[in-house]
């Protein structure tokens, strides 16, 4: 579905995220890990195309799209739930979703808004309040759910689980393991590393923007060093 061949990205001269490979197969969950500064976001801003390239490759379904802009990367099929949401914070929950779905036709909107409001009903019941009064739990749904709007083939999230309640947690992350059931591609970034590998089949973990382990959820979960060595737990 994706494959990064020797990624260097960053912003002007400063490299963010450097020499990174990464191979993401239809249908799982790839988990980026790492401490806050280790280059996770902008690898998930320059697959989206709003970070700078500065060498290697980006390759989406075999397609080279490291010179594509964003929107014709949103057509081919990725879509990203950013850092801090960045909703449309003066716009209905409704009008977030129908932003999320313009490249699609206007008669799938219904479709597209009901699957998105059975995956989180409670936006059901906001349609008509603005974005900037729902609840941080609530606007983290709405991200993902305007990003679902675009019909991807490859969802990105970026911190899913930060500033959350428990129970939110939990339902955003049933909700990625039934879009996984469905056969949707998902790279998530997550400060919660416990709940990531309880999802991901396979992680990539990240140290000042350079590759320092690579391998399956499971083997990561039984690795007693990683979590204390790379990711800033004990």
């Amino acid at each position: 579905m994706l494959e990064l061949k020797n990624l260097t990205c960053g912003y002007g001269t400063f490299e963010a995220v450097d020499d990174l490979s990464l191979t993401l197969q239809p249908g799982t969950i790839t988990a980026l890990l790492g401490a806050n500064g280790a280059g996770k976001s902008s690898t998930l801003m320059c697959i989206a195309g709003h970070v700078q390239l500065h060498r290697g490759g980006i390759a989406f379904e075999g397609r080279d799209i490291g010179a594509l802009p964003p929107p014709d990367r949103v057509r081919l099929g990725l879509a990203i739930s950013p850092e801090g949401r960045r909703l449309f914070k003066d716009l209905s929950v409704e009008d977030n979703l129908r932003v999320g779905g313009m490249i699609r036709p206007k008669t799938d909107f219904p479709q597209d808004r009901d699957k998105v409001l059975s995956l989180f009903p409670r936006l059901g019941e906001r349609l008509a309040s603005l974005a900037g009064n729902l609840s941080g739990g609530e606007q983290q749904m709405l991200a993902i759910g305007r990003a679902l709007m675009a019909r991807p083939k490859l969802l990105m999230i970026d911190e899913l689980s930060l500033g959350l309640m428990p129970k939110v947690i939990d339902l955003c992350y049933r909700a990625l393991q039934k879009l996984r059931e469905e056969g949707l591609t998902i790279l998530l970034v997550e400060q919660n590393t416990d709940r990531a590998l309880s999802v991901a089949d396979q992680v990539c973990v990240l140290e000042s923007g350079r590759t320092v382990w690579r391998g399956s959820a499971q083997d990561a979960a039984r690795d007693p060093d990683l979590a204390a060595a790379y990711l800033g737990l004990h």
